[in-house]
């Protein structure tokens, strides 16, 4: 019997990498293999389009407005129909920061450009009067226990993201700015796509939620439900409760 396999697509893995985001890929890779799982990586850099064997997890890390500029007409021309399509599917997104801006219908710069994304999720993104910055801490209905339920991680954008009615969020602030620093949200979800400000990167602190990306992603390639082999997190646990302890403290 072959070993079960996710097959990733890092979309702009050079272009798109500025908050150690590839930490993340070692993350899915590493709680896989851990399982007597694996993990198939495909780059997706300029010029390339969608991987012949199939994708079950499109992922696409942080970058300034720059760098999501350089890459914003090449996404178009190149993959956007593509991931659409996967999402559309069934298959697993997961988008951060620069990438989170680039999953909605646009994002206007501070200079007044406006970068057209993916449409992926249903949100706009419009460059605000300085940065939204901190530790930042979560309470998020797509977990369950006594870790799951909470996300912690770090923001940095100057983005201001309105999510719409195609979404749902992420998750509540308790600690830190979210979308906008106004309604007290972070992310935006649909169907098995999800968006994020936080990084620095997001999974090695949050592993419930590695671990329900793939499953998800194990479903879409096998069509049927995977329950994952419980792992020993201790490390990561004790690295979340020291981000929020750090979130906690008086600034």
């Amino acid at each position: 019997m072959s070993t079960p396999t996710v097959r990733l697509w890092h979309l702009y893995p050079r272009e798109m990498n500025i908050y150690a985001d590839r930490g993340n890929i070692a993350v899915l890779s590493g709680r896989l293999r851990r399982r007597g799982l694996d993990l198939v990586l495909h780059e997706g850099g300029p010029g390339t389009t969608l991987p012949d064997d199939g994708v079950d997890l499109v992922y696409l890390g942080g970058g300034q407005d720059r760098d999501q500029l350089n890459v914003a007409a090449d996404l178009a021309a190149t993959k956007a129909i593509a991931v659409r399509g996967l999402l559309e599917g069934g298959a697993v997104g997961l988008f951060v920061c620069g990438g989170y801006q680039l999953a909605g219908h646009s994002y206007r710069t501070a200079a007044g450009e406006v970068v057209e994304g993916l449409g992926a999720l249903d949100l706009e993104t419009a460059a605000g009067e300085g940065r939204l910055i901190g530790d930042i801490v979560l309470a998020s209905d797509l977990g369950a226990g006594s870790e799951a339920g909470r996300l912690v991680g770090y923001e940095n954008h100057a983005g201001r993201t309105t999510l719409g009615g195609g979404t749902t969020a992420l998750g509540r602030v308790v600690k830190g700015h979210g979308n906008n620093g106004r309604d007290r949200t972070e992310g935006a979800v649909a169907n098995r796509t999800v968006g994020t400000y936080l990084h620095g990167p997001l999974l090695p602190k949050n592993p419930w939620l590695a671990d329900l990306l793939l499953t998800w992603a194990l479903e879409h390639r096998y069509g049927r439900s995977f329950e994952l082999e419980p792992l020993d997190d201790s490390l990561e646990q004790a690295a979340h409760r020291a981000a929020v302890a750090r979130a906690n403290r008086r600034r």
